[in-house]
């Protein structure tokens, strides 16, 4: 049988996992085995604070909104339950960003509301 030379294949695949781990520090960054683990470790962190990610925003454009609504004799809950029952649909995040970027907006909204 003839002999097959895979030293291009390998080392393409090599240089690859290496260049994806650029920025690790130590070993994790310049021995493949250990970049390799370490890659596969990255990916795992990245997937889960993708999903985190909404969570932690949820949870802020919450705190923006509430803190916005209690100058107004309101909490949070009250305002998207008047919200929902005069059926304005209006989400989250444009209603904490009106809240911090434009109070004479949110103030008129909370107005109309009340």
């Amino acid at each position: 049988m003839t002999r097959v030379k895979r030293g291009n294949v390998a080392r393409k695949r090599r240089k690859k996992i290496l260049k994806l781990a650029k920025g690790f520090r130590g070993t994790h960054s310049t021995l493949f085995r250990v970049a390799k683990q370490q890659i596969v470790k990255s990916f795992r962190y990245a997937y889960i604070g993708r999903k985190q990610k909404k969570r932690t925003f949820r949870r802020l454009w919450i705190v923006r909104v509430n803190s916005e609504t209690r100058k107004y004799g309101l909490n949070y809950s009250k305002l998207l339950k008047i919200l929902k029952k005069q059926q304005i649909a209006i989400n989250r995040k444009i209603l904490a960003q009106i809240a911090t970027i434009d109070t004479n907006t949110f103030a008129k909204l909370v107005q109309k509301v009340i």
